[in-house]
């Protein structure tokens, strides 16, 4: 076996025991990305040079016998919207083109404390607005499984390059569903931890009270080991919460007995594809195999989710990216007449129509005379979305639904229909606006062999929880190990 195909774990147990280098490990990343990256698209930027010399100095800790880091020696990619210093970060946007920030996100501050390897920033849909990856400004990242299908999104790029091979691990961020629906759609472990949970200083944002940082990993033990790294409270973020973090790798159990799981009956829609529903209640049913107590829950106002959802974080976005305009830093558009028309032209050109639609959305429903019937009212039902899950989590201590309603749809197969795309985050868009932790691991495949996702989610600040009923489910089966023949 490559060292591209092994976990973090694995490697970190070679690097432990001298059976491998970070050289060596970066060297068989950057060769596989040589390989394949020209059929996968998962990159906007590969830093060959970054990588390399950051593997020589994990070499060195190493040799001074220096082992304590999870992630010491490990290539890593990190989404293309959060800040890497001296490395271009684009949110894969015309506007942001030539954008290098002068500082490291939290995450990825700790990450290089960590040791890690960056060998890449992966793309997304522009600005992080998006569920297939289709909307990137720059080019479509393909699904390792099948190329003419999408990866999902907005962490496409992020979960095709885990799937294929190009990075040991990589980081996604989640504002609807973003890292959860790509990791079902390319067969691998998404984990969106809590609101708060894990900083989101230096994250571009695109809906503040929705964005939240989470590992994509090749299985679980990963996801709980990134989680160990990137979390906690950080000042610099004043949404970030001062809560201990616990160790996660300590969720790792096999056992699920007397574990309550709930199953919401309004996640079990018409419309669903028969392969999904029949692979997540397989995958329920294994849970039960293994002790778990399965119960029936109710979530009555998940039919207003999607609409919510699409007020609240278009009218955020209007906000946040109202700072793009031509005038501070990105790009300026040529032969403006004056101010006015440089803001216009910089921002008509700069953006793409995905950005720009949902722009106009959120700045409508922030607008005088409609504020109160909107935004106002989209917080209102956003708080009874929360209240739902709260009373479910009286009787459960997690609960399980299938991650999006179909595998990963062809490429251009919903690009004319705006809604129709909205409805594949149909799932995953409650768990953010209740700023729960959700979890996507794999629970089986298609008749055309496409990857499937289980979607397991816990109370505020218990990512245990889920952890460790995805870990036993993980042990169990043995969906995770299937990988794309490219």
């Amino acid at each position: 076996m490559e060292l591209y195909q092994l976990t973090i774990h694995e490697l970190r147990e070679m690097l432990r025991k001298g059976e491998t280098t970070s050289e060596a490990i970066t060297d068989s990343v950057l060769g596989r990305i040589r390989t394949i990256e020209e059929k996968v698209k998962a990159y906007i930027t590969v830093t060959d040079d970054v990588a390399r010399s950051q593997a020589r100095a994990a070499d060195k800790r190493i040799k001074a016998g220096d082992t304590s880091s999870p992630l010491l020696g490990i290539p890593i990619a990190v989404k293309d919207n959060m800040c890497t210093e001296g490395i271009k970060t684009t949110c894969a946007s015309k506007i942001l083109g030539n954008f290098s920030p002068p500082y490291d996100a939290t995450v990825v501050s700790k990450l290089k404390q960590a040791g890690y390897v960056l060998c890449g920033k992966p793309n997304l849909d522009e600005f992080a607005m998006g569920s297939s990856t289709e909307n990137s400004g720059l080019f479509i990242t393909k699904n390792p499984w099948d190329l003419e299908r999408i990866p999902g999104g907005s962490s496409g790029g992020s979960a095709a390059a885990v799937a294929a091979g190009e990075c040991i691990g990589s980081l996604g961020s989640d504002t609807g569903g973003s890292i959860r629906q790509p990791a079902s759609c390319c067969g691998v472990v998404g984990l969106k931890p809590t609101y708060g949970r894990v900083s989101r200083f230096g994250l571009v944002a695109f809906a503040s009270s929705l964005d939240q940082i989470g590992p994509i990993t090749k299985d679980v033990s990963d996801a709980a080991l990134l989680m160990n790294v990137i979390s906690g409270h950080d000042v610099k973020d004043s949404t970030s919460a001062k809560i201990a973090v616990p160790d996660f790798t300590n969720a790792l159990k096999k056992d699920v007995k007397g574990m309550k799981i709930g199953l919401p009956k309004e996640y079990f829609i018409q419309g669903m594809d028969i392969d999904v529903e029949k692979a997540i209640k397989d995958a329920v049913k294994t849970l039960e195999g293994l002790g778990a107590k399965i119960i029936e829950v109710s979530l009555p106002h998940t039919d207003y989710a999607v609409a919510t959802y699409y007020i609240l974080a278009t009218s955020e976005a209007s906000s946040n990216l109202a700072r793009y305009d031509g005038v501070k830093y990105g790009f300026r558009a040529e032969g403006a007449k004056d101010l006015l028309d440089m803001y216009m032209k910089s921002r008509s050109q700069g953006f793409g129509p995905e950005v720009k639609r949902r722009i106009m959305l959120g700045t409508y429903a922030l607008s005088a005379g409609y504020y109160d019937a909107y935004y106002k009212k989209g917080q209102q039902v956003r708080t009874l979305i929360k209240q739902d899950f709260d009373e479910a989590f009286k009787s459960v201590d997690v609960i399980a639904t299938p991650t999006a309603p179909t595998a990963a749809f062809k490429i251009g197969e919903k690009s004319a229909d705006p809604l129709k795309m909205y409805l594949s985050d149909i799932f995953t868009i409650s768990v953010n606006l209740a700023g729960i932790p959700g979890l996507s691991i794999p629970c089986g495949f298609t008749k055309t062999n496409l990857p499937i996702g289980l979607q397991l989610l816990g109370r505020h600040f218990d990512e245990v929880s889920i952890l460790h009923a995805a870990y036993a489910y993980e042990q169990e089966t043995a969906w995770h190990l299937k990988r794309p023949n490219l």
